[in-house]
């Protein structure tokens, strides 16, 4: 076969089955094919992907808030539809007047070079490495418009893996409501528990500031002794994963400090009412 026949495919599919050629031109016809394929399926199937990440967000936020359970009668979007979502700056506290560019969605919204700075290793005791610039705040009202829930987006690093979460307070700004990780890769059984309903019970009712506006809530090694002063900023540790423990301290720490939510839950409780 001359050169010019080389590349004709009707010359080399008249080849033997056992020829490298034709071996060969088969195999990348295949893996063309089938990468059109997938590249079609993924096409295809992107809305319904963002459909259900944007369910399955929705679900954590009205579960962790306090207002919506599995078995209630209406879905979690619709209990979505009576929180208010703002865009916080990080840092400062500012409302933003416009809402970004940007879906809301904390993991994508901390990857975006264009919407998250590095963090040096010594500012960031929550290994997050970049930090979002805004972030998306969900608050519930009463019909007077106080606010009697917040609804805060956190992450940071356990053991193994990045924790993704939603952390709820009550209007008052300092008093725990709920913490609930959906995203996590711990060792099940060990720090994988911070996704264990009876752990996350223990967060209810803690107080995530002291008087000064510091914060104060910690995870602790081992159990809190109830008859402490201490006891109403403390948790119990994990049994048997001291690092994730220690993980999930920093991480609520750092999300409540000076750095990301701290200035907007000041100005909540300066304000009193919530408004």
């Amino acid at each position: 076969m001359s050169n010019s026949e080389t590349f004709n495919l009707k010359a080399i599919w008249a080849l033997p089955n056992d020829d490298l050629r034709k071996i060969v031109a088969v195999a990348l016809v295949v893996c063309f094919f089938c990468a059109a394929l997938v590249s079609a399926t993924v096409v295809a199937l992107r809305p319904l992907q963002q459909h259900n990440q944007a369910a399955f967000r929705a679900k954590n936020i009205v579960e962790v808030a306090g207002i919506w359970q599995p078995g209630s009668p209406i879905s979690p979007a619709e209990a979505l539809k009576s929180l208010e979502q703002v865009w916080v700056e990080l840092g400062t506290g500012r409302v933003l007047d416009t809402p970004p560019p940007l879906p809301a969605d904390p993991q994508k919204i901390a990857r975006d070079p264009n919407w998250s700075q590095p963090l040096a290793r010594s500012e960031d005791p929550a290994r997050i490495k970049r930090l979002p610039k805004v972030m998306p705040v969900y608050l519930k009202r009463d019909a007077n418009g106080k606010v009697t829930v917040i609804v805060l987006p956190i992450h940071g690093s356990g053991l193994w893996s990045t924790m993704w979460g939603f952390l709820a307070l009550e209007g008052d700004g300092t008093t725990i409501r709920g913490l609930k990780f959906y995203q996590q890769a711990e060792t099940p059984g060990l720090g994988g528990e911070v996704e264990n309903p009876k752990w996350r019970a223990l967060w209810h009712g803690k107080r995530a500031f002291d008087e000064q506006g510091q914060v104060a809530i910690h995870v602790v090694k081992g159990r809190v002794d109830p008859n402490t002063p201490e006891a109403q900023f403390a948790v119990d540790g994990l049994a048997g994963a001291t690092l994730t423990s220690k993980g999930v301290d920093q991480t609520v720490r750092f999300w409540l400090s000076e750095r990301a939510y701290g200035p907007f839950l000041q100005s909540l409780r300066s304000k009193g009412d919530g408004q």
